[in-house]
């Protein structure tokens, strides 16, 4: 249940605008400062979720491990995802509160 109310969040988030996703984009935006709080897929591979660790780390960033590619992807509108940011306060702190009782 809690998990529909995060993906519908995620939804909205993307249609305003204030959603970025992919390694890229998401990477961009913490080094500018312009990401609030960060969401990796459970099944990303390789070194994906230490290099965004140590980034989010560095640059204070909260991170949280959610879901899976292909639905993170689905419900943002576009293909697999294994990284989703979220920029703007208000979305943040509310899907951050959501994140942290999963």
């Amino acid at each position: 249940m809690l998990e529909n109310k995060i993906y519908s969040m995620l939804s909205l988030c993307q249609r305003a605008g204030k959603l970025c996703s992919g390694s890229f984009t998401c990477e961009k935006a913490i080094k500018n400062g312009k990401c609030k709080v960060l969401i990796i897929a459970e099944d990303v591979t390789g070194n994906t979720k230490p290099d965004f660790e140590n980034m989010c780390k560095y640059y204070k960033v909260p991170m949280y491990t959610f879901s899976s590619k292909e639905k993170l992807g689905k419900y943002i509108g576009k293909s697999e995802r294994a990284v989703v940011g979220i920029m703007d306060n208000n979305f943040a702190t509310k899907i951050e509160g959501m994140l942290k009782q999963v």
